[in-house]
């Protein structure tokens, strides 16, 4: 027994460091994304490849005991992903269109963190891996292994963890939860609402906050757009809906009046404006990210709803999408109409995610009033 415990202990040692690496790699890789930078970020990439390969090999290799197949089997499918978005990225500077091949590859990326997840429960290195020390209510790394060693050893309570309803990733229309797993019955949570990006999914966009929820205690919830992406056209389309998934959510949980969040990525940014700042939304804060604006929009608002609610502006100057510009001029007028803007740039960031800068947004949306 001991033989075999100890050839279980370092298949998973084999497996999990490179496996990890490779993850965070992928998801600094995404966050850098330009097109005239696909190449350099494809040949930065490699190197993870032979060790996730090598770790891999020796994990499938094992001989696990039957009580352990599911725990193989998250391991098998987690790196088979992240093998594939390291494979498929590397190939995409030779695409007919480099950019948009390499964010196809970086779609394995949260998929391979949703067969990662469940292994939280029982690896604390795992647990660690989906927190953001700059989130959790005391930074360091003596509160992040502490809170990952909690939510490892917590019970686990019902209707918390991920979930998903109508929300496969061929659907549209549907959205993924995620309840932190310390929400007892009666206790109540912030809420963040996390609108994609055009073309995008709210299965996959999950993954983008869920370290920060995960670490803040808030619960998260991640819509799909009906179509392909969000009716800024027509706001009410997709405001109706979202409204409709916010009473599901309320009728299970205790939700915070004073802490609820919508925010989102390009397309998803700029429909946080148009529900967010519509009269008699629910949300406290909006926070949009690399989002196009024009100064009309304020025409469609609420007046008294863009003066009271704060509003949390980020965006990268390397933006190749909607030029930094846009986020200038968005803080200008909404400044103009009475609003409270909180206005941040990042020199690096390029029209993508800002993972791993998310700290800044968690203190204000929950700092004291």
């Amino acid at each position: 027994m001991s033989d075999q415990t100890d050839e279980l202990l370092d298949a998973t040692t084999a497996l999990l460091p490179p496996l990890l690496g490779a993850l965070d790699a992928l998801s600094a890789a995404g966050r850098r994304l330009h097109p005239q930078d696909v190449r350099a970020i494809a040949q930065a990439l490699r190197p993870f490849q032979a060790p996730l390969a090598e770790g891999r090999n020796a994990f499938a290799e094992t001989d696990w005991p039957e009580h352990l197949t599911g725990f193989r089997d998250c391991g098998m499918e987690a790196s088979r992903l992240a093998q594939r978005a390291l494979s498929d990225f590397s190939q995409s500077a030779g695409k007919q269109q480099p950019v948009m091949a390499a964010y196809k590859a970086l779609g394995y990326l949260s998929r391979a963190q949703d067969a990662l997840y469940p292994l939280t429960r029982m690896l604390p290195p795992v647990s660690r891996f989906f927190l953001d020390s700059d989130c959790l209510p005391e930074p360091g790394d003596a509160a992040l292994d502490a809170r990952a060693q909690l939510l490892c050893e917590s019970p686990e309570l019902p209707n918390t963890g991920v979930m998903h309803a109508g929300n496969g990733e061929k659907d549209r229309g549907g959205f993924s939860l995620y309840v932190p797993e310390t929400i007892a019955e009666g206790d109540s949570a912030p809420l963040i609402v996390a609108l994609h990006g055009g073309s995008g999914h709210g299965r996959s966009f999950l993954w983008s906050w869920l370290r920060a929820a995960r670490s803040c205690g808030a619960i998260l919830l991640a819509p799909t757009a009906a179509g392909s992406t969000w009716s800024i056209g027509e706001p009410e389309v997709d405001s109706g809906r979202l409204q409709a998934m916010l009473e599901f959510v309320r009728e299970r949980f205790e939700l915070r009046a004073d802490r609820m969040l919508l925010t989102g990525m390009s397309d998803g940014g700029t429909f946080s404006y148009l529900a967010g700042l519509a009269s008699g939304a629910p949300f406290s804060h909006i926070a949009p990210m690399a989002a196009s604006f024009h100064p009309l929009i304020l025409d469609m608002l609420d007046a008294e709803r863009v003066q009271s609610v704060p509003v949390y502006l980020l965006h990268g100057t390397k933006d190749w999408m909607f030029d930094v510009d846009v986020a200038r001029t968005a803080q200008k007028a909404l400044e103009a109409a009475g609003a409270s803007v909180t206005y941040r740039e990042l020199e690096d960031l390029s029209h993508a995610f800002p993972a791993g800068e998310l700290g800044p947004v968690v203190r204000w949306f929950l700092q004291d009033s």
